[in-house]
């Protein structure tokens, strides 16, 4: 399968590339990455069906990274890179080189998820930040916040059903026929349709170490586990991860357990567990941060996709892009993100 040419100058280049330096994040960003890694990466990707020529896959790969960062749809996408020059300039694209359309994206990140290579980007770019010096490994600060679904919510049930010993709610709650991964949950007395992300970031970097979709029934507590990564000193996390366990496992892999203490009629909190709450409340504030620009700055405060697997697609490239920005702020020459 032939691919398109792209970014072969002109002397039109020449004379715009002189009017300004262009994106200093974006440019930082292009000189620390190891793209040819990632283009390593990238090639575990099937050939393009026959037809027109395809679009270089590092040049599409780039192009999504823009759409985390700005948090935008394809077709913005589409538009900002037929107008924008630092767009064009990022992913390599020069004056005369046609810019993918909004179907071209899609499928270029359909073709991701369905590889399987979100998830190995994410690791690819992970150890590059990691190979820096730039993971602490201090410990690991664990969360989940809830993400709603693309669609309108359907009638909720007349009385919420309780998890099953998974973490799920039963089937029957499943009434999207729109989105039938997405689930109803209830949090502070108000109801929820769709999905929660779980996430398990590096202490002191704000790196993300760890990211997980699943459905809003699934209690935080179910995949705590996973975002574990085994190297750190410590895990950080509130009253809803509070297991006996959790706790004596962590302990015998040499992790410390800075689990929140979760009171009941029958225990409730001593003076020490409330110090110690206190204490693990303020070393755990930053991955309330990472929420926060997830929903704001990322515009993923909704579920963009149907379905579970391209919302956890969509997860890792944000949680990917996301560390690229980090990435920038650590380093010694960076600029601030």
């Amino acid at each position: 399968m032939a691919y398109r040419q792209v970014g072969q100058p002109s002397f039109a280049d020449a004379l715009v590339s002189r009017r300004g330096k262009g994106n200093p994040v974006l440019r930082r960003i292009g000189d620390l990455v190891d793209w040819a890694a990632v283009g390593g990466v990238l090639g575990g990707l099937p050939e393009p069906e026959r037809g027109a020529p395809a679009y270089p896959r590092l040049v599409m790969f780039k192009a999504l990274l823009l759409q985390q960062w700005y948090g935008l749809s394809d077709p913005e996408l589409e538009e900002a890179l037929d107008d924008r020059a630092s767009f064009r300039d990022f992913c390599g694209f020069v004056l005369g080189d046609e810019t993918p359309d909004h179907a071209t994206i899609w499928r270029f990140r359909d073709s991701l998820q369905r590889a399987g290579l979100d998830e190995r980007l994410f690791g690819e770019i992970l150890r590059q930040i990691d190979a820096h010096g730039l993971v602490v490994r201090r410990g690991t600060l664990i969360d989940a916040s809830l993400i709603p679904a693309a669609v309108k919510p359907p009638k909720p049930p007349e009385e919420p059903q309780p998890p099953g010993p998974d973490g799920r709610a039963p089937s029957k709650l499943v009434n999207s026929k729109r989105d039938p991964d997405a689930r109803w949950t209830k949090k502070g007395g108000k109801r929820y349709f769709g999905y929660k992300a779980h996430v398990g970031i590096d202490q002191g970097s704000a790196i993300i170490r760890r990211s997980k979709l699943t459905d809003a029934a699934v209690n935080d507590t179910v995949p705590a586990d996973e975002l574990v990564c085994g190297d750190e000193k410590a895990v950080y996390a509130d009253q809803a991860y509070d297991k006996h366990e959790r706790r004596s496992g962590l302990r015998a892999r040499g992790i410390k357990p800075r689990l929140m203490f979760r009171p009941n009629k029958h225990h409730p909190l001593t003076a020490r567990q409330k110090r110690f709450n206190g204490a693990v409340g303020k070393r755990r504030a930053p991955v309330e941060q990472v929420f926060a620009r997830l929903k704001g700055s990322y515009r993923w405060a909704r579920a963009r996709y149907l379905g579970w697997a391209r919302n956890q697609t969509h997860l890792r490239l944000i949680c990917l892009a996301m560390n690229l920005k980090r990435w920038v702020a650590l380093s010694p020459a960076g600029v601030a993100a």
